[in-house]
């Protein structure tokens, strides 16, 4: 479980995360939903400290991380996988040597184990047969299966999405919503999807998290977000669109 309390977070005078508290179940699939620029993926960032933060604590599995030095962080990055909005794969390195890089890095696999790994994780997104493929060779969709089977390929605890389907179409969001639905059903991480599309929630979340102006303003089921009555809920399920009522 990742537990935030109080998160602040300014870049220089623009305040991004105010006062932020929130919980990741473990082995739940949350989703941090939120306009463009309300600070859902910084939230992620922090996370992994990939960014420093200005106030706060961060708990993770009940070890108050907040104070941990960077040689601390790495062991406890070791325990989570990201998938970035970009995908962020090597451009000069080979779909096998992209999935493998984590494993040289941080294990102590021998190289017939590492072999065995890649092909464990490039068939469970469906790419089997693509490892000698550069990235420049995939499109956008394969793209970020191969990042996916990256990010799972040290068997983390944690797994992030930052803007899954952003870029996709239709049907290739579709299946990039049922592999992470996979990931959490099959590997039990825990999983935390930023996004601002309706369709990949309804379709992923077990918990939903909507941030507004850098504070949580709603936090519930997905089934409880679709029914709230509150006026940004209703606003931001509307797309922006304000109903009005016709007599």
């Amino acid at each position: 479980m990742i537990r935030i309390e109080n998160l602040w977070k300014n870049f220089g005078a623009k305040e991004v995360l105010r006062d932020v508290s929130t919980e990741f179940l473990s082995g739940e699939t949350t989703v941090v939903l939120g306009r463009s620029g309300c600070g859902k993926s910084v939230l992620l960032k922090i996370i992994l400290r990939l960014l420093p933060f200005d106030k706060g604590r961060i708990i993770i599995d009940d070890v108050d991380t907040t104070d941990f030095s960077e040689q601390d962080m790495m062991a406890v990055r070791k325990r989570m996988g990201m998938l970035f909005q970009g995908s962020a794969l090597f451009d000069s390195m080979n779909v096998f040597e992209n999935v493998a890089y984590t494993l040289h890095e941080h294990t102590d696999l021998t190289d017939r184990e590492i072999t065995n790994r890649v092909g464990e994780k490039l068939e469970f997104v469906e790419m089997q047969g693509t490892e000698s493929l550069l990235p420049s060779e995939l499109s956008g969709g394969m793209q970020k299966r191969i990042a996916l089977a990256r990010a799972m390929a040290n068997n983390p605890d944690y797994i992030f999405f930052d803007e899954p389907t952003t870029g996709l179409d239709p049907i290739t969001a579709q299946t990039i919503n049922e592999l992470i639905k996979r990931v959490q059903e099959q590997t039990d991480s825990t999983v935390i999807v930023v996004t601002h599309d309706l369709e990949s929630a309804a379709f992923v979340a077990q918990k939903t998290v909507l941030i507004k102006d850098g504070q949580v303003h709603f936090e519930g089921t997905y089934d409880e977000f679709r029914r709230s009555d509150n006026d940004f809920v209703n606003l931001f399920r509307s797309g922006g669109k304000v109903v009005q009522s016709h007599e």
